[in-house]
């Protein structure tokens, strides 16, 4: 803060404010991307290089360090937006070139004379009462331009004209080749949605000798790793959360930078409390049981930053699985309530892999049973907020699988046999506190005991892979592993011979009383 301070007693006092790098933040009334003639500066603006933020002053002017190599970018303020540039995806930030060529694979940072003025233009924005609709997505994680294709029909193509007001991927934008971030990109802006993007560990220049220059060709094609956006309803901020340690195993790990932190230090202090905080991230804060895949004390840090706020969502992806995980003194968070961090599946699933449908697309289903998809994010003042999954097919108008669980049965069962067998519902955004139940042929609701193990359905199609004779896909389905949403309630075989019925409900905290149902045979049967 002493830093942003100097700089605007720079402009007050006109001292070397033509020598100092800086540039202005203007009202662009007629959305050409030059200021014009009457087009007013706009004051009280943040400014960053990733490390310092400074506002702009009362005529939108501000200075701020922009050596080369560096990023600088506008944080937008609720009620304005910045433009889109020539690839469709917010112009907020320029990329100061690097002194010399990186050398690296898929090209890094451009070369060339650095600028020393950069003016960033806003629009007003309409304003609303109604809450803010954000998609978001994680791991798309195309390895090919077949797999964009897949991407592009399966996640993208459906919600052509959503109503979202923003869109964000958590990473692993593709699987390592960054040449196709062009194509990608192209197929994520078609939706014409401001679309946020944060890096994952395939998102890296792997040929980097260290962490500093990892994200050189990502910067180069969406901006900085580490920024933020404001609206009405929240603020977010994206965080580049992936050490690159070359030469290492594991190869990297969860973790910021100094910088980083020394961007939140001087940018959440002036965050308004009474909205929503997002932080979006690759890899989750939380660990696996026996895994150490964060850096604790960064956590911690992180974590004594955010204490203050009432109001917090931490969304990350890298898993390719789905979970929530609430934080509190176990893993270093003291804030007055638990931190909810929802771990979101994937858009290309398990890596677009298992048996194509009708169209040619992957069945995609995770380890865990969730379908790849994507997910919502509807924030409302006060910092409330509802979340959904949303699977990117469903199975026609089969009744066991709806956009909230998927249900497997044995097709059929010996009447009077020991009832050991169940009903089991993958219930795609199930938390621990999640109420699910059971009912056969219309009787009472009965509670369904949540289990940890793998997903029936999908132990079903690693079975079928295993007994083929050939492949069935380019890639098989993964192996299934314990489910974190995974509920079972016993059928009963005394009915009497024939045709039954089981449904299941379950209470979801933001969409309701949900159900699905499907059913068994029970059949005689001699010794």
């Amino acid at each position: 803060m002493r830093r942003a301070m100097v700089a605007m007693l720079w402009f007050a006092c006109g001292c070397a404010a033509a020598q100092t790098p800086g540039g202005t933040v203007f009202e662009d009334g007629n959305g050409n991307g030059v200021r014009d003639a009457g087009e007013p500066g706009v004051a009280g603006v943040a400014v960053s290089n990733g490390r310092e933020v400074v506002r702009t002053d009362g005529q939108g002017r501000y200075a701020l360090p922009m050596p080369a190599g560096e990023t600088v970018f506008v944080i937008q303020p609720a009620g304005w937006t910045v433009p889109a540039g020539a690839d469709g995806l917010p112009a907020f930030w320029f990329q100061q070139p690097l002194a010399t060529a990186s050398g690296l694979r898929h090209g890094g940072l451009p070369a060339g004379a650095p600028r020393s003025r950069v003016d960033f233009p806003l629009r007003r924005a309409a304003t609303s009462d109604s809450g803010l609709d954000v998609l978001v997505f994680a791991d798309p994680q195309p390895k090919s331009r077949t797999d964009i294709d897949y991407y592009r029909r399966d996640i993208v193509e459906p919600l052509r004209g959503t109503n979202a007001a923003l869109g964000l991927t958590l990473g692993d934008i593709v699987d390592d080749d960054l040449s196709l971030y062009p194509a990608i990109k192209a197929v994520t802006a078609s939706l014409g949605v401001p679309w946020l993007h944060v890096a994952g560990n395939h998102d890296m220049d792997l040929d980097a000798e260290d962490d500093a220059d990892a994200l050189q060709t990502f910067r180069h094609q969406f901006g900085p790793d580490t920024f933020a956006r404001e609206e009405a309803q929240a603020t977010f901020v994206l965080l580049d959360d992936v050490i690159h340690q070359p030469g290492m195993k594991p190869a990297y790990v969860g973790g910021f930078r100094d910088d980083q932190f020394a961007f939140l230090e001087a940018y959440l202090p002036t965050v308004p409390k009474e909205r929503l905080l997002v932080l979006g991230m690759h890899i989750p804060l939380f660990e696996q049981a026996g895994r150490d895949t964060f850096r604790d004390a960064d956590r911690e840090r992180l974590f004594a930053l955010l204490r203050g706020f009432p109001d917090v969502l931490v969304l990350s992806a890298h898993n390719h699985t789905q979970q929530h995980w609430f934080h509190d003194a176990a893993t270093g968070w003291h804030g007055a309530q638990p931190l909810h961090e929802y771990n979101v599946g994937a858009a290309c699933g398990a890596f677009w892999s298992g048996v194509k449908d009708a169209d040619g697309i992957p069945d995609a289903t995770m380890a865990d049973g969730t379908p790849n998809g994507y997910a919502t994010l509807k924030v409302s003042r006060g910092g409330r907020y509802a979340l959904a999954w949303h699977p990117a097919r469903l199975h026609g108008d089969d009744p066991a699988f709806t956009s909230a669980m998927a249900l497997h049965a044995p097709k059929v069962l010996r009447e009077g046999a020991y009832p050991a067998w169940g009903v089991y519902a993958n219930v795609f955004m199930g938390r621990d506190d999640t109420r699910v139940e059971y009912r056969v042929e219309g009787g009472e609701w009965m509670p369904m005991r949540r289990v940890s193990q793998p997903d029936p359905r999908l132990l079903v199609e690693n079975m079928r892979d295993d007994l083929a004779d050939t492949l069935r896909g380019y890639d098989r389905s993964p192996e299934a592993k314990p489910s974190a949403h995974l509920w079972r309630g016993a059928l009963p075989t005394d009915l009497g011979a024939g045709e039954h019925f089981v449904e299941v409900r379950a209470f979801d905290p933001w969409q309701g009383e949900q159900r699905a149902s499907t059913s068994w045979r029970l059949m005689q049967a001699l010794p």
